[in-house]
């Protein structure tokens, strides 16, 4: 997916916060929903809406879907962003 769809996923701070529980490691949507105060269709949504935007993705394990961080659409994110600071090609450090 594209950045569009990835900073959509990231303006909402539920699906902020999914992403901050999934740094600890995969999960299950049980686990995930364990951590707030909603329904797991509204759980659901939100997962369903950072896949989308390709932030996590799925495993089935037996009778179990596990989520967990793509760390590569993270890392694309960040060298986007790296491009805004530091220092440009001449060498020069902005602030």
């Amino acid at each position: 997916m594209g950045f569009p769809e990835t900073f959509k996923a990231l303006s909402d701070p539920v699906r902020r916060e999914i992403l901050v529980i999934l740094k600890g490691g995969r999960m299950s949507a049980g686990d995930i929903a364990g951590h707030f105060d909603m329904t797991s269709a509204t759980v659901s949504y939100h997962l369903s809406q950072l896949k989308k935007a390709g932030l996590i993705f799925e495993t089935k394990y037996k009778n179990f879907i596990y989520y967990e961080l793509n760390l590569s659409v993270f890392e694309e994110i960040m060298v986007w962003f790296s491009q805004f600071g530091g220092k440009d090609e001449g060498g020069t450090e902005h602030e």
